[in-house]
């Protein structure tokens, strides 16, 4: 029975504190961009950069390890050192082994050559 009473305070009490927020948009204070000019005067972006489609790491039989990955836009890069230095390498015409720079994947599969010697996933 007294609960009532109470119930309806907490209500009003609750209503009271939610009509204190306001509905004004927020000021503000610092329009200044220091890159607003050089956005406007940039070339429009005319396709995004590819993407990885998979990498992958190769164990070859002289117990060698290679990194690769391989890009939506038919190249790859392979590592020696998980964290090391990549060598850019492209697959001519979609078909064919990725090569560049002395090296070379034979292909995006489990079984791959690398660089001449024989590997796996």
């Amino acid at each position: 029975m007294h609960k009532t009473p109470l119930l309806a305070a907490a209500a009003s009490a609750a209503l009271f504190m939610l009509s204190a927020c306001g509905q004004k948009q927020p000021e503000m204070v610092n329009t200044y961009d220091p890159q607003a000019e050089a956005l406007q005067n940039a070339a429009p972006v005319t396709a995004p950069p590819p993407m990885i489609s998979a990498n992958k790491t190769y164990r070859c039989a002289d117990n060698s390890l290679y990194y690769v990955d391989f890009y939506t836009n038919n190249t790859a890069t392979i590592r020696t050192t998980q964290s090391g230095a990549a060598t850019q390498l492209t697959q001519t015409g979609g078909a064919g082994p990725y090569e560049g720079s002395g090296q070379s994947v034979s292909a995006n599969a489990t079984r791959v050559t690398v660089n001449g010697k024989s590997c796996h996933t």
